[in-house]
């Protein structure tokens, strides 16, 4: 079984913070590399002993506003 979600990286102070949009998992690293690569990780143990469901695809739109 595979899970396809979408992953928001941001900087948040000494480190990167990685969320799955999907289910809200969240994880972090050094750089942004490792923070994905320890979402991925969180990802499996989230999934350990769940049924895996199906997300349609998710699209990743800019907002810009003016406040």
């Amino acid at each position: 079984m595979r899970f396809s979600g979408t992953a928001v990286v941001w900087r948040e102070d000494n480190c990167f913070v990685a969320m799955c949009i999907e289910n809200n998992v969240a994880s972090q690293g050094e750089t942004m590399d490792s923070a994905v690569e320890n979402l991925k990780e969180a990802l499996l143990l989230y999934y350990e002993d769940e049924v895996i469901p199906q997300y349609s695809t998710r699209y990743i739109a800019p907002l810009e506003l003016a406040i």
